[in-house]
């Protein structure tokens, strides 16, 4: 996931961290938002979802390009 970060938002973000934590727990933050947490979504985020979760947050005008795209 972090790599996927980095590779997708290569302008944006200057780093990816991991920091361990206990029971469990599995969030994802940027600059101190919540944008996803293990506890309240109740597993592991799709890495299109993620994706646009972070795109939101750093970059709300930029296309994913084939990440946005909708089955027909």
């Amino acid at each position: 996931m972090a790599q996927e970060l980095l590779t997708t938002f290569e302008q944006e973000l200057s780093e990816v961290a991991l920091r361990p934590g206990t029971g469990g727990v599995f969030e994802i933050t940027i600059n101190g938002k919540l944008l996803w947490s293990r506890a309240e979504q109740g597993g592991f985020p799709d890495i299109k979802v993620l994706k646009q979760i972070v795109r939101n947050v750093i970059a709300p005008d930029r296309d994913l390009g084939h990440s946005e795209k909708k089955p027909d």
